[in-house]
């Protein structure tokens, strides 16, 4: 009996000690699996950070020179004897508006015909006389715009004439991406952009100091230009896009948060709320580029609004983010607890009390984030506006939201595929550089309003 029990406890014994070793061999298994995973998630992030590093790195490595361009600073002498002509008009007793405008135009007509290029010849002349034989290659150093500053700045003030006054203008493109090194100076002259005798002279006044490179304000106050790329600016993109946000904010969150109140908290639950629910999350995955082609049919050619004009664009964008501010406030309503609306309703608030009044200051965060996200999203958007009209080139500032314009997008979209590839290269990186500040500005102005809010209540 000794030796059967002795035999029996040997053999839970063992089996305890196999069962043991399974059981240390499972969790071996399982731990060493588990880092495993970890070491692949810590590995996947620190890919998604080196490749977004790497994206950053070239984006800045390439655009941030493109703040900085090459300017001429000279002293303009405004020659009477090359600007002959009369006082500016003042309006006499008696004569009509348009009697005076006639005769101001007139005058402004007569300025138009002064060599405002032998001006801008002189002002180097008068430093660097022994380039008095160059005079042509000197006006070929000028952004081909800057004659008309001039002219400007007389219009603006007659006194100027007689006088001497420090100005600094903007150098061609072509000189610029000579100086800056943006073409191989060992390339024959055949394939040159500029003249030896051009590029002599920009390098020598560039080695004088006449030629320095200064911060652009160029690229953020002038629109875009192409006949005079040099002065090439964001202006005009950039308010087209801050009208078009600014339709979206006005159509797309209120109409957005009002339709996912209605559908969380008041619409009954039946077929055709299911039915609407699949559509808003089917809308929310078509491609921007559909609605392109929605909006071109219904605002361009049924409403017949004006092509390539931020209304439309905002129209357009409006319809593409309501999607994303209908699920993300319909999540938000959802992540309330439902005992905020049963408290409500238990103090004898009625419906429309307790969503408005509990429920819908609770949801506020995540409403901000989710509509603020949708804003920053329509901002980056290329495709839809490329099919209303908005890449055409427009070369003025819009007044309204009526006026043509074009957006940041199309423009990085427009001066990527410039012929004048060596300086337009890094100008549409620093472009994409504004818009990215503007991307990250705006998401973390909705990190912000989530934060206060969620301490507020």
């Amino acid at each position: 009996m000794n030796e059967a029990q002795q035999k029996a406890d040997e053999q839970r014994q063992l089996e305890q000690q196999l069962r043991r070793r399974r059981i240390a061999s499972s969790l071996s298994r399982r731990h060493r699996r588990e880092k495993i995973f970890r070491l692949m998630g810590i590995g996947a992030v620190l890919a998604g950070l080196f490749f977004v590093a790497l994206l950053f790195t070239s984006i800045l490595a390439r655009g941030l020179p493109a703040f900085w361009q090459s300017t001429i600073h000279s002293s303009v002498f405004f020659d009477p004897a090359l600007i002959d002509v009369p006082a500016k008009p003042q309006k006499q007793a008696g004569e009509s508006p348009a009697a005076f405008q006639e005769r101001e135009f007139a005058w402004q007509t007569e300025l138009g015909m002064v060599n405002w290029n032998r001006i801008l010849e002189n002002s180097i002349v008068a430093k660097k006389p022994e380039l008095e034989e160059s005079r042509r290659d000197i006006r070929k150093l000028f952004n081909s715009d800057e004659r008309y500053h001039l002219r400007d700045m007389v219009v603006a003030d007659p006194g100027l004439i007689g006088k001497t006054v420090s100005l600094e203008f903007l150098a061609d493109a072509n000189v610029d991406v000579w100086l800056t090194g943006k073409i191989d100076r060992d390339l024959p002259d055949d394939q040159q952009q500029l003249s030896p005798e051009v590029r002599r002279i920009a390098d020598q006044l560039k080695e004088d100091g006449i030629i320095k490179r200064e911060f652009s304000t160029a690229l953020f106050l002038n629109p875009d230009s192409r006949s005079a790329p040099a002065s090439s600016g964001l202006a005009g993109a950039f308010i087209g896009s801050l009208y078009m946000m600014l339709i979206v904010i006005v159509i797309s969150i209120p109409i957005g948060v009002a339709s996912a109140i209605y559908l969380e908290e008041f619409a009954p639950k039946n077929y055709i709320t299911d039915l609407i629910e699949v559509n808003i999350n089917n809308l929310a995955a078509v491609p921007s580029i559909v609605f392109g082609l929605l909006g071109a049919a219904i605002f361009i050619n049924w409403f017949h609004l004006p092509i390539s004009a931020p209304l439309v664009g905002g129209l357009v964008l409006s319809l593409m983010t309501l999607p994303t501010v209908i699920i993300a406030t319909r999540a938000s309503l959802k992540a309330v607890p439902p005992s905020i609306r049963q408290a409500a309703l238990g103090l004898g608030a009625s419906k429309m009390q307790s969503v408005f009044h509990h429920v819908l200051p609770l949801a506020i965060p995540g409403i901000l984030t989710g509509a603020i996200i949708g804003v920053a999203h329509a901002l980056g958007e290329t495709a839809p506006l490329l099919l209303i009209g908005m890449k055409a080139f427009v070369a003025d500032i819009p007044s309204t939201p009526l006026d043509q314009a074009t957006a940041l997008p199309v423009q990085i979209y427009l001066w990527q595929g410039n012929e004048l590839r060596n300086f337009f290269e890094p100008r549409t990186a620093a472009a994409i550089i504004v818009l990215l500040v503007l991307l990250i500005g705006l998401n973390g102005f909705a990190i912000w309003l989530r934060k206060k809010f969620e301490t507020r209540w």
